[in-house]
C-alpha cells in the first residue's frame, strides 16, 4: 500500500493512491473482506468510500481519527488539535483524499492543495475519496454563469469565506462589506486566529421581479474566497399545468421515474471570538525599581451552529371526490398536497431563514414541463405549505387534477422543499407521496333516457 498521508518531507502521490485503490488487488481484498462477490461488486452496483484515519497521541491519549471527526473534535475542544498538530489534522489528513467529482451526496472540492484548511472546509469537502465501478464519472451539475440561483422574493444568505494569514483580533477586527443593488450590508466584528478561516455572510431579500444580480464584496482585514458573486433570481410561478379535458388521452406517454434533486439536511457553521489572556511581567530599571506590563495574549474560541430540517408531504384524495377510499380514487379526480418544512437550530435568526418555497412535479408530464408553486400557509419554524386554488376547480379548491387517462396504480407527486438558508448553504429536501388510481372519473357516470 502507497502511504496514504504525507509527513514532513515524505510526500504522499495521490496518483499512487488512487491506482492502488483502483486495482484489482485491492478490489479482490475489499470483496474478500466484506463478502461481496467480486464479480458482484464491480458491477456497477457498489461504489467503494475511502477515509484516511490518522492515529497519534493528543494530551497523552491515543487517538485514531478520520480527517471528519478530527475537524469535529476540534471544533468541540476549542482548537485543541489546531494548537498542537496543525500539519497533521488541517493539512495532511484532509487533503489525502478529495473528491474530483461529486458523487453520493459530498461535494467535489478545487481548493487550494498546499495550505492548512478550516474545520468546516474539513467536514464539507476533504478526507474522502469514491472508488466507482464504472468509465464515466457521475452526472455532473449543469455549468452556469452563476454563483446562485435565487427564487424572487425571497430571504437569503449570500456567504463568502474570509481568511487570516495574520491574526485579526479585537483590536483590529474584520469587517465585510457586500454591495447589493446599491445597498450595503456589513458583517463586523469578525475576529480569526492565524492561518484559520471563517464564513462572513449577508442576509438580505430579493427582489420581487426576475433579474441577474452581481454582487460585490470586499474586507478591511484578511484574504476572501470571492469578491465578487452572481446570482440569479428566478420566478417559479407561471408554469401550471393547462386545463385538464375530459378528452385527453395518453399519447405516446410513458412513466419515469422520480428524479433526483438538490437535498440537504444538515448544515454546520462557527464564528470565532476571542478573550485577551493576561500575561503580567515585570520589567526592572535597577535599583529595585521597574514596572509591570501585560505581554498577554488573544486566545480564541469557536462558537459551533448547526441547523437540519425535516420535511413531509401528504397526497390525498380531494375532499370533493364523491368515491375516493382511503388513499384510492379514480383517475380524473383531484388531489390536495399538505407539506410541512421545520428547520431545527439553536442559532440565531441573523445566521438562517425558515422554509420559504416547495415546488410540486407530476408524473404526466414526466416530472418536468409544468409545475405547480405551492402557497405558503404559515412560516415560523414549521412552515406549511398546499396548491394554491385551482382556477379550474368549480369549488376553488387547492387541487391537482389526475388526468383521466392515467392508468391504475401509484400516482406518485414529487415535491421539492427548499429556501432553508444558512451560512454554510440551503438546506432542502426532494419529498414524494402517493394515491392510487383504480378506474377513471368515468366509471361514476350513470347514462340513462331522458324522462318521456
Amino acid at each position: 500500500m502507497p502511504r496514504i498521508i504525507s509527513t514532513g518531507s515524505t510526500k504522499a502521490s495521490i496518483e499512487a493512491i488512487k491506482k492502488y485503490f483502483c486495482s484489482e488487488y485491492a478490489v479482490e481484498l475489499v470483496a474478500q473482506q466484506t463478502g461481496i462477490n467480486y464479480d458482484e461488486l464491480i458491477g456497477g452496483e457498489y461504489k467503494l468510500l475511502l477515509e484516511p484515519m490518522a492515529y497519534f497521541k493528543h494530551n497523552g491519549v491515543m487517538y485514531a481519527m478520520t480527517a471528519h471527526e478530527a475537524a469535529l473534535y476540534d471544533n468541540q475542544t476549542g482548537g485543541a488539535l489546531r494548537r498542537t498538530m496543525t500539519s497533521l489534522t488541517h493539512k495532511n489528513l484532509p487533503l489525502a483524499m478529495y473528491l474530483e467529482y461529486s458523487d453520493l451526496g459530498f461535494a467535489a472540492y478545487s481548493g487550494p492543495t498546499n495550505k492548512t484548511c478550516s474545520n468546516d472546509t474539513i467536514i464539507a469537502y476533504l478526507g474522502m475519496g469514491i472508488v466507482r465501478f464504472e468509465e464515466q464519472p457521475p452526472e455532473q451539475p449543469e455549468p452556469t454563469d452563476y454563483d446562485y440561483e435565487y427564487r424572487v422574493d425571497t430571504d437569503v444568505i449570500t456567504p463568502v469565506t474570509l481568511y487570516a494569514g495574520s491574526e485579526i483580533n479585537p483590536d483590529g477586527p474584520a469587517t465585510v462589506t457586500f454591495t447589493i443593488k446599491g445597498s450595503i450590508y456589513r458583517m463586523s466584528n469578525i475576529v480569526i486566529p492565524e492561518g484559520d478561516s471563517q464564513l462572513a455572510w449577508v442576509k438580505w431579500h430579493t427582489p420581487s421581479e426576475p433579474q441577474d444580480i452581481t454582487i460585490t464584496v470586499r474586507t478591511n482585514r484578511g484574504t476572501l474566497s470571492q469578491t465578487t458573486i452572481k446570482a440569479k433570481v428566478v420566478d417559479l410561478s407561471g408554469n401550471d399545468p393547462p386545463d385538464p379535458k375530459a378528452t385527453d388521452t395518453a399519447g405516446s406517454w410513458r412513466p419515469s421515474g422520480v428524479p433526483s434533486r438538490e437535498e440537504k439536511s444538515y448544515a454546520a457553521w462557527s464564528v470565532w471570538w476571542a478573550q485577551w489572556h493576561p500575561y503580567w511581567v515585570w520589567h526592572s530599571t535597577g535599583d529595585d525599581d521597574g514596572y509591570w506590563v501585560d505581554e498577554g495574549w488573544y486566545d480564541f474560541f469557536r462558537d459551533n451552529y448547526s441547523a437540519s430540517m425535516t420535511a413531509t408531504t401528504r397526497i390525498e384524495p380531494d375532499e370533493k371526490v364523491p368515491t375516493a377510499a382511503g388513499n384510492t380514487m379514480k383517475s380524473g379526480y383531484g388531489v390536495s398536497n399538505t407539506v410541512t418544512a421545520t428547520v431545527s437550530t439553536s442559532a440565531p435568526m441573523s445566521h438562517y431563514t425558515y422554509g420559504q418555497t416547495a415546488v410540486s412535479y407530476f408524473p404526466e408530464f414526466n416530472y418536468t414541463t409544468y409545475w405547480r408553486l405551492l402557497d405558503r400557509l404559515s412560516g415560523g419554524r414549521t412552515a406549511r405549505f398546499q396548491f394554491a386554488e385551482n382556477i379550474y376547480s368549480t369549488y376553488k379548491q387547492r387541487v391537482h387534477f389526475s388526468p383521466v387517462w392515467f392508468p391504475d396504480g401509484s400516482y406518485t407527486v414529487n415535491t421539492h422543499v427548499m429556501d432553508i438558508w444558512t451560512p454554510a448553504g440551503m438546506l432542502c429536501a426532494n419529498l414524494t407521496d402517493s394515491v392510487t388510481i383504480s378506474g377513471s372519473l368515468y366509471d361514476d357516470w350513470h347514462i340513462a333516457p331522458g324522462n318521456p
